[in-house]
């Protein structure tokens, strides 16, 4: 079976996160590209134990592949996790697993669709991203969407002789422009 549209956009779309791409994800999480700025990058992600990450992704939150419309090929992983659906927040989690898939506007727009799917239809509030502040790609595309500073943990990574700031952005559902869920369920009425 393939990848499921769940929510779909130009460029990509979301796919509920199973174990179809199992091997293509253990090669994401191993690769230091990707698990540097993950902060896993001393965890040692064996197929087998990948199978159990995916596995429980999508029963703590919601979880996606994120898909190329261009080729279906999945590029990436998104969620939203630590929900609380008493104070209605939670925290993405994204990235973008295929190198040449960088840099296209994929992962502005995958974050703009679960934004989307979290603030419209799990009716969530607040969403919170943490990052480090060597990671300037995702900070500039989180200021993109409209995520905004809200602090920081000083020198909470090592990485050799380099110490890094872990940096919290966030963004609220009234900051948020209206996409493409909210306008189908406009377009009902």
């Amino acid at each position: 079976m393939g990848f499921v549209k769940k929510i779909v956009g130009d460029k990509c779309y979301l796919s509920p996160v199973d174990e179809t791409d199992v091997e293509k994800v253990t090669k994401w999480s191993n690769d230091l590209r990707v698990s540097i700025r993950t902060g896993d990058i001393s965890d040692m992600i064996t197929s087998d134990l990948q199978k159990e990450y995916l596995k429980n992704m999508s029963n703590t939150g919601y979880a996606f592949y994120i898909v190329d419309a261009e080729d279906d090929e999945a590029v990436g992983i998104i969620r939203i996790m630590r929900i609380d659906r008493i104070n209605r927040h939670g925290v993405l989690g994204a990235f973008i697993g295929e190198k040449d898939k960088r840099n296209k506007g994929i992962g502005t727009e995958a974050t703009k669709l679960i934004l989307d799917f979290a603030f419209n239809v799990i009716n969530l509030r607040n969403i919170m991203i943490e990052t480090f502040s060597f990671n300037n790609r995702v900070i500039n595309m989180c200021k993109k969407v409209g995520f905004k500073e809200i602090g920081r943990r000083r020198n909470v990574i090592i990485y050799g002789e380099n110490e890094f700031d872990e940096v919290f952005m966030d963004i609220l559902n009234s900051e948020f422009n209206k996409l493409y869920v909210s306008n189908i369920c406009e377009a009902l009425n």
